[in-house]
């Protein structure tokens, strides 16, 4: 009723056989998803820190910096200056969607039991939320 299959698997799941592909392990995936938020969260913390300079910023682009190279097996982060021939982009705007990102970084870095990658984005979220939160309640 069925033809026989006459040609090896292209999806090897047999112990011991060798591929041609790498393999990655959960830890090593989520080292890189964790590498990536922090590196998105640090961009977006330098465009803040060029709009609105501060001590803070300052500090948490340091600490941001010093954790996807910890990730990275020690190569720095790429950073970009803010160039000013695009539209400004919204403070506001920044504080979400820094937020976002850590809010991100934080359940990767939990899911890793990265403490250091962890408490490092808690704090980046209430920074971000106590930034937004005289605008908001302002404008209500």
């Amino acid at each position: 009723m069925y033809e026989p299959i006459r040609t090896k698997s292209v999806h090897s799941t047999m112990a011991g056989e060798s591929t041609d592909f790498p393999h990655r392990s959960r830890e090593e995936e989520l080292d890189i998803q964790l590498a990536g938020h922090l590196a998105a969260l640090l961009a977006v913390t330098d465009e803040l820190r060029a709009l609105q300079p501060s001590a803070d910023l300052d500090a948490a682009a340091e600490r941001l910096a010093e954790q996807v190279a910890r990730l990275r097996g020690g190569r720095s982060p790429a950073r970009a200056a803010v160039s000013g021939t695009r539209r400004e982009p919204s403070v506001p705007a920044l504080h979400r969607r820094a937020h976002t990102l850590a809010g991100r970084a934080l359940v990767v870095a939990a899911s890793r039991a990265d403490t250091a990658a962890a408490i490092l984005a808690a704090e980046r979220m209430d920074a971000h939320t106590a930034a937004l939160e005289p605008r908001e309640l302002a404008s209500r």
